[in-house]
């Protein structure tokens, strides 16, 4: 019986692993050619892979969860026979056709819902590739994300080489430092009889404060009130995106009233005719405009460290990253070229990025190219809050809620509008007499928007 191996295609440009966030299909079904076999979630979006073509599907090449490299095999078909057993591997001599076919579908789906999701058990780490004894290597082909891709490249490192200590077999940019430093230079086995695991290299005081943690299993009488679901998909990334930002940036945050009186009136009176044009005009368009003839002032707001190169890349554009919530997660459309827009231009954008994101439509270009963020909650924005810097840029804005206070104008207290800003900068960069300036710029810009009419683009 032929069998015939298809291999997760090129997804994306720089993309060279994915994550299986859900099977769509099981071993044993017989499939139809373009039918959605899987989700797999990059680096950039989630993807749904399509059958290339019809046959029967005798193993899943990994388990949801998993990290996948490009080109390694994600189904073997089973081709023009009766069905097989769901876990059944190609028998010894069986002719297996390589994937020489047509490449399957990927389209980009962000999805509504959280992918991968239902009530499974969670999957075990796959075991590290032994290395054997007629080479040195550890993986033919390695996982490792693009940057830690880069470092090797820099380095003049064989990723091949490098003992993996990360999931699922993947090379860190840890083990690309610990490696170069030939800390890893005698780890291969001298025979496949004496193979063992790499030793992991000694954990930095980094790694030692953020080693994993293990749940430990109920009581008894508690067991049937957990569920145990795999931490994948979209929520994954936001995770390990976050926890890139804290463990990378040095946070600090600046807090400060702005009185939004006179755009909260401007807003009514433009309201009527945006509305003509059929957009919705909300503050945020406002805001965007602030926060770009702010970032013009003081450009490191709007550039990032390439830590690879040790360089501080001034990017002279403007892309304003909007984020949005959604039952996927946290999201953060792009608003492209933002000082180039119109104020009906950035609302009509900002529209149309919001709908597309909660109905999981987001493309991969509207959610990747941002040169700083805004975060704003609404109605339900509260007091105020820390904001996590949206790695690598090196600054963040959170807009709260606008709540009615007492102000002073003119030497009278009266009753105002007054509004939250809370700004999160990287002190790696951005110096704190910076951060407080650009902020009361914006806060300028804010509570006199008649400014920005003047100084628009």
């Amino acid at each position: 019986m032929a069998k015939w191996e298809f291999k997760l295609p090129d997804i994306g440009e720089g993309v060279t692993e994915g994550e299986i966030v859900q099977w769509l299909v099981k071993e044993g079904d017989v499939v139809k050619d373009d039918q959605p076999m899987v989700e797999v979630m990059t680096d950039k979006a989630t993807v749904t892979i399509a059958s290339p073509r019809s046959g029967l599907i005798a193993k899943l090449g990994g388990k949801v969860g998993e990290v996948v490299a490009v080109h390694s095999v994600l189904v073997l078909f089973e081709l023009g026979g009766a069905p097989v057993a769901p876990a059944a591997t190609p028998a010894q001599g069986a002719a297996v056709e390589k994937d020489e076919g047509p490449a399957a579908t990927a389209v980009g789906d962000i999805k509504e819902t959280l992918p991968g999701m239902g009530a499974r058990k969670a999957p075990a780490a796959a075991a590290l590739p032994a290395a054997t004894a007629a080479s040195t290597y550890f993986n033919e082909k390695p996982l490792a994300t693009p940057a830690t891709r880069k470092a090797a490249r820099d380095l003049g490192i064989d990723l091949k080489r490098v003992p993996p200590t990360g999931a699922q077999g993947r090379v860190t940019k840890e083990d690309v430092g610990s490696f170069s430093r030939g800390a890893a230079t005698a780890v291969a086995p001298a025979t496949p009889a004496a193979a063992e695991p790499p030793p992991a290299p000694v954990a930095s005081a980094k790694t030692q404060a953020h080693a994993p943690v293990s749940i430990a299993p109920p009581s008894t009488a508690h067991a049937a009130l957990e569920e145990r679901v795999p931490f994948a998909g979209m929520r994954r990334k936001i995770a390990a995106k976050m926890a890139q930002s804290v463990h990378t940036a040095a946070h600090f945050t600046f807090v400060e009233e702005c009185d939004v009186s006179a755009l909260k009136a401007l807003r009514e009176r433009l309201k009527p005719a945006a509305h003509a044009q059929g957009v919705k005009l909300t503050f945020l368009p406002f805001i965007v405009k602030a926060v770009v003839a702010a970032l013009k002032k003081y450009p490191v707001l709007n550039s990032a460290l390439d830590e690879a190169s040790n360089e501080l890349v001034y990017r002279k554009y403007y892309n304003v990253g909007i984020a949005a919530s959604t039952d996927a997660g946290l999201m953060v459309p792009v608003v492209k070229d933002a000082d180039r827009r119109s104020l009906l231009g950035v609302a009509r954008e900002i529209e149309r990025l919001g709908t597309d994101a909660k109905n999981g439509k987001s493309k991969m270009e509207d959610l990747s190219g941002s040169t700083f963020t805004i975060t704003s909650l609404g109605a339900d924005g509260g007091l105020f809050a820390t904001p996590i810097i949206n790695f690598p840029e090196v600054g963040i804005l959170g807009v709260h809620q606008i709540k009615q206070k007492p102000v002073v104008r003119e030497g009278q207290i009266v009753i105002g509008e007054v509004m939250l800003l809370s700004l999160s900068f990287d002190h790696r960069i951005v110096d704190g007499h910076v951060g407080a300036a650009f902020a009361y710029d914006i806060i300028r810009y804010i509570e006199n928007p008649d400014r920005l009419f003047l100084e628009m683009t």
